[in-house]
């Protein structure tokens, strides 16, 4: 199907530039392909919209589940989530089972991701055997097949879902990372507080960060929560240390005052007081926060309808991330849509290495209620449930296929198709290739490779 442009806001080399008269393809094969256009051509003509063309989101902390709880989610699944919310890349954490903590777990885990992803997937290996915080992982072993194999990349090392107890067990595992290249991707949990209790996080923030001084290992920080911890960050940062951290999109949008008994409010670290998220919005808005991650965490509807203490934690955001920030940063005037672009796509890509590749089309100005049933994730739990947002994904592609498409949207802009001549299709696909080949900071899509 093409899709044809009057006018669409375009991102390249770090802004939003105001495109005229251009057309995509969306279907199968390579999008915007030139080739085929014999005669006249029929488009699906959008011209009364708020158009935006975005490049890929990336999500460094996403849990798909696979192998070891499929009932939840599968990469599969996962993955088409993902590019309904404007995902091209997602790194999943690695409380699996098994546990990728050597090299045969690992390739278990990359055959099912080359077999069933849709967009790309790059895991992580974990820190601990088992992620028991007991003996270090075969961290040689992961990045020497990393560096034979270039299908084998890993994010980084990370225990996600736990922290690690012992300062030096983690000590060692910096060592160790730093000489293989690879981050440390920090669970920062103290297990002598609870969680609700904000030194459970920064206290063993506080104690990485002092490690990081004495082994200079690049040094990432998962789901930042409380104020204190964004005091520590912006300290270490002031002094020069490889330090980076990540927040969530419910830490941004909701505090403690707007909880209710329910299992859709339950994750670890838990939603905050609102000095915490005031706090938060701040660190975004001055860059000691590098990145928005959703912390994906889909559970089956049977572990997350027991009401808020006896749920387990977590929720899913792939699907929501971007329309909810959209909607309650972006519109409100916190940030803007070029700052929220660099929060999802550009500062994670360049943080952890992650390649360009691909891009989502919006209608910023679709206003809807988000339905958790209509949700492509099996998981269905999220605190956003019926909230008004705007931002609709209609599109995404990647490497050059089209990964979602927002069928609904389509067959209601059905009656809207125009005829185009070859010389004028030709033309205005000539300048959508041209804006996907922009770099750096540009669309990174399929002809940038």
């Amino acid at each position: 199907m093409y899709l044809h442009f009057e006018e669409a806001s375009v991102y390249m080399n770090g802004k939003f530039e105001r495109k005229n008269d251009f057309l995509f393809y969306i279907g199968e094969g390579v999008s915007c392909a030139s080739s085929g256009l014999y005669g006249g051509i029929r488009a699906l003509d959008l011209k009364n919209g708020n158009y935006a063309v975005i490049p890929g989101f990336a999500d460094v902390h996403v849990h798909l589940r696979e192998p070891g709880f499929s009932y939840k989610e599968t990469i599969a699944s996962g993955t088409k989530a993902a590019a309904r919310g404007g995902y091209t890349t997602v790194c999943p954490m690695p409380n699996l089972n098994p546990a990728p903590h050597c090299p045969e777990r690992l390739q278990e885990q990359l055959s099912l991701i080359e077999r069933d992803a849709v967009i790309s997937v790059v895991p992580y290996a974990t820190i601990t055997k088992e992620q028991k915080g007991e003996e270090l992982s075969e961290m040689a072993a992961l990045a020497a097949m990393e560096k034979n194999n270039k299908k084998a990349k890993i994010a980084g090392f990370s225990d996600d879902g736990h922290g690690v107890q012992s300062g030096s067990l983690m000590k060692q595992a910096m060592v160790e990372a730093k000489k293989h290249g690879k981050m440390i991707v920090a669970h920062c949990e103290d297990n002598t507080f609870p969680s609700e209790d904000s030194a459970s996080e920064w206290r063993q923030i506080e104690r990485d960060l002092a490690l990081v001084r004495e082994t200079g290992c690049a040094y990432h920080i998962c789901h930042v929560s409380a104020k204190e911890s964004v005091a520590l960050i912006r300290q270490a940062k002031q002094e020069g240390l490889d330090v980076s951290c990540e927040t969530a999109p419910h830490y941004l949008v909701l505090d403690s005052s707007m909880t209710e008994d329910d299992g859709c409010f339950k994750m670890n670290p838990p939603i905050r007081e609102k000095a915490d998220r005031e706090a938060l919005l701040a660190a975004v808005k001055d860059g000691t926060i590098d990145m928005i991650a959703t912390d994906h965490a889909p559970h089956s509807v049977q572990e997350k309808e027991k009401g808020f203490a006896d749920s387990l934690m977590g929720i899913v955001g792939l699907e929501t991330a971007f329309p909810v920030l959209y909607t309650e940063l972006v519109l409100t005037g916190m940030l803007s849509l070029e700052q929220l672009i660099r929060l999802l796509s550009e500062n994670p890509r360049r943080r952890f290495g992650l390649e360009h590749s691909g891009y989502s089309i919006w209608e910023l100005d679709e206003e809807y209620e988000i339905d958790p049933a209509a949700f492509l994730s099996m998981g269905k739990s999220t605190p956003f449930s019926g909230r008004r947002v705007q931002g609709r994904c209609i599109a995404t592609v990647f490497d050059g296929r089209t990964v979602w498409a927002d069928e609904k949207f389509m067959e209601s802009h059905r009656g809207s198709n125009t005829g185009i001549n070859e010389a004028d299709a030709k033309r205005m696909q000539k300048q959508a290739e041209m804006m996907l080949r922009t770099r750096p900071g540009g669309m990174g899509g399929p002809y940038s490779r």
